[in-house]
């Protein structure tokens, strides 16, 4: 028997959200609503859908793998010299790369707790040494305790701002305070897959405007949240052209494909739909904070497209209920965060359905 790295006995595979089919089969039903993912409710740009349809035609050829147009086009719109950005598949694919390329056996790496998992599934499969930090009473990364748990050893620190799970943020004094105190040869790295939808609030950092004064920072952002792209798998990186060189050295050579550039890049000029698409998800996510006051459900404010809502109760059980009444959502218990659910802001309609389905269940 080939026996796995020794590394590997420590990670659980991803528990992504289940799929739309498996619950119809599951369950025997016939309409089901995904709130697990967050997703864009609304789907992707017609111009996206677009552009996506046109790069159809070239099936049979390679893409550009340094994503030129799409590079271009994001130098423009933030301002930023070309070879300051990197690109993936989504952000996990450079979360991936980025500990691949910088993490060594026994360097340890500073992560807030709960948060994305994939962090720290990378940092240990590449031999590194997660050391994690639990979140503030406003569930908010700790940048203090952050900041305290750094050691000799420690290569890098990841933020995730907005977090996830959790959907909060801290603000912008404190994150230059936080990156002002750290030493230049520790990477700091700033998930910013929410990015978009916290920016209306102005306590929320401006962490472009570090680039070019600190060298060891790198941003992340992804096309799958606000600009419904999910399917097709496309995230990039901000940082000095240092970092990005170094990336680019083990970066598969065709990491993001043709369809993925093509419509991204027709994503970023559609400002009409992101619009749209903020507007609904504050006027739906209003309604969720209504709801849950009214069935006493504590919940966490939210600057992202979710709500994670503390249920009060055995929140696997609820799970489970939504399933069979066709709502699937993420359980709380596969988050570090029991008696949670996280609940994607989906339409109108769909998030009326799911609270009604709540409260039948609840009042059993």
């Amino acid at each position: 028997m080939v026996r796995e790295k020794n590394a590997l006995s420590f990670i659980a595979p991803y528990k992504a959200g289940k799929p739309i089919d498996e619950v119809k089969r599951e369950f025997g039903i016939s309409d089901v609503v995904k709130l697990a993912s967050n997703e864009n409710p609304y789907g992707a740009s017609p111009l996206a859908t677009d552009a996506a349809k046109k790069a159809l035609e070239s099936l049979n050829i390679y893409p550009d793998s340094s994503s030129y147009d799409l590079r271009k086009a994001l130098s423009d719109k933030h301002g930023l010299s070309e070879d300051m950005f990197v690109f993936g598949t989504g952000s996990d694919g450079l979360i991936e790369l980025l500990c691949k390329t910088f993490i060594e056996p026994g360097d340890e790496a500073v992560i807030p707790f709960p948060s994305f998992s994939l962090y720290e599934t990378n940092v240990t499969a590449s031999n590194g040494i997660p050391v994690r930090v639990p979140l503030r009473a406003d569930f908010a990364m700790d940048l203090t305790a952050m900041k305290n748990a750094i050691t000799d050893k420690t290569k890098m620190i990841w933020l995730c701002n907005p977090n996830n799970p959790t959907g909060a943020i801290y603000g912008n004094d404190e994150q230059k305070e936080f990156i002002e105190s750290v030493s230049e040869d520790i990477l700091i790295v700033i998930d910013e897959a929410y990015y978009e939808y916290a920016l209306s609030c102005e306590k929320y950092p401006d962490s472009q405007s570090l680039l070019n004064e600190h060298k060891n920072i790198i941003i992340l952002r992804t096309f799958s949240k606000i600009y419904g792209l999910a399917a097709l798998r496309v995230g990039y990186a901000m940082a000095d052209s240092s970092i990005i060189n170094s990336m680019n050295k083990i970066r598969a050579p065709f990491n993001v494909n043709s369809i993925a550039q093509a419509a991204a890049k027709a994503a970023l000029c559609d400002t009409a739909f992101t619009q749209e698409t903020l507007k609904k998800n504050e006027e739906n996510k209003l309604y969720l904070y209504r709801e849950f006051d009214k069935l006493g459900m504590p919940y966490i404010k939210s600057y992202t497209n979710f709500v994670m809502v503390d249920t009060k109760r055995d929140s696997m059980q609820i799970y489970v209920e939504l399933l069979k009444k066709g709502y699937i959502v993420k359980g709380g218990h596969v988050l570090g965060m029991d008696g949670y659910l996280r609940v994607t802001i989906g339409t109108k309609e769909e998030c009326e359905g799911f609270i009604s389905a709540l409260k039948e269940i609840i009042n059993k």
